[in-house]
């Protein structure tokens, strides 16, 4: 099962703060036996919000949407959301609920400006759920499998977790997958090319990949110009086809004058 993932933020964009949920989204989801489908990057702009928020919505697919549902004017989240599918923006009665117990606890009186303003962060697209926010009580929310979360990773993170146990655990490692790797040498990617359609055709739900890099002194003391990191993926039905393709086709590179070595 793949899910996508939207990063929301100027400030991530600028390079004001280092990214730092790709890598959580993508460990996390591969810890269940899922994976992420495609990731983007936004600016704090609204008007493309809703645009890439609607054509998120009509792809169907669950979507984790990190940043800019606070309560100032630089965020956007919320409402583009509501844009994007013709929602208004309602209070939700129980993040009413939790905006006024964050306002106790600080010492805000319900009247208050102060509290008028946070209040702001309990107004979703209406027909949302809440996802709960166990590190400060302000909830994020969710509506057509899209999950709206803080920016913030110490919030945000526990809450994905939350979201995956909660609605997907069913689907926890349903899908098996198997992958192949070595380290290839002294064959330039042209002459790997038809090996890779070939193998593709030949097993129907095996891919195939590979990746160069700049070469270096090897193990065996050889320098080598260039280096590929070649391998094959499956998954499903595919995996059990793997390993009678991964054989063949080491045998075509090798036969072509290619030069495998085990990755470590």
């Amino acid at each position: 099962m793949y899910f996508n993932l939207m990063i929301i933020g100027d400030e991530i964009l600028h390079g004001n703060r280092a990214d730092k949920h790709f890598a959580f989204f993508k460990s996390l989801l591969a810890q269940y036996g899922l994976q992420l489908g495609q990731v983007q990057y936004l600016p704090d702009e609204r008007a493309l919000l809703v645009k890439q928020l609607q054509r998120s919505f009509s792809d169907g697919l669950p979507t984790f949407v990190t940043g800019g549902i606070g309560a100032t004017p630089d965020d956007h989240t919320r409402q583009a959301a509501a844009e994007a599918l013709a929602l208004p923006l309602q209070l939700h009665p129980e993040g009413i609920a939790n905006i006024e117990a964050v306002s106790h606890r600080r010492g805000d009186a319900l009247d208050s400006d102060a509290h008028r303003q946070r209040l702001r962060m309990a107004e979703f697209p209406a027909g949302a759920n809440l996802i709960p926010n166990s590190y400060n009580g302000i909830a994020g929310f969710a509506i057509h499998e899209h999950y709206f979360l803080p920016g913030f990773p110490v919030m945000a993170h526990p809450m994905a977790e939350w979201v995956l146990n909660t609605h997907y655990a069913a689907r926890f490692h349903q899908t098996p997958r198997a992958q192949r790797a070595i380290w290839l040498f002294d064959l330039p990617e042209s002459h790997i090319a038809p090996i890779m359609e070939a193998i593709e055709t030949r097993y129907p739900g095996i891919r195939s990949y590979s990746l160069p890099s700049e070469g270096g002194l090897q193990d065996d003391g050889r320098i080598s110009l260039s280096r590929v990191e070649f391998g094959l993926k499956a998954e499903g039905s595919a995996c059990t086809q793997i390993d009678s393709a991964w054989q063949e086709v080491q045998q075509q590179l090798q036969a072509i004058g290619g030069r495998l070595v085990l990755m470590k």
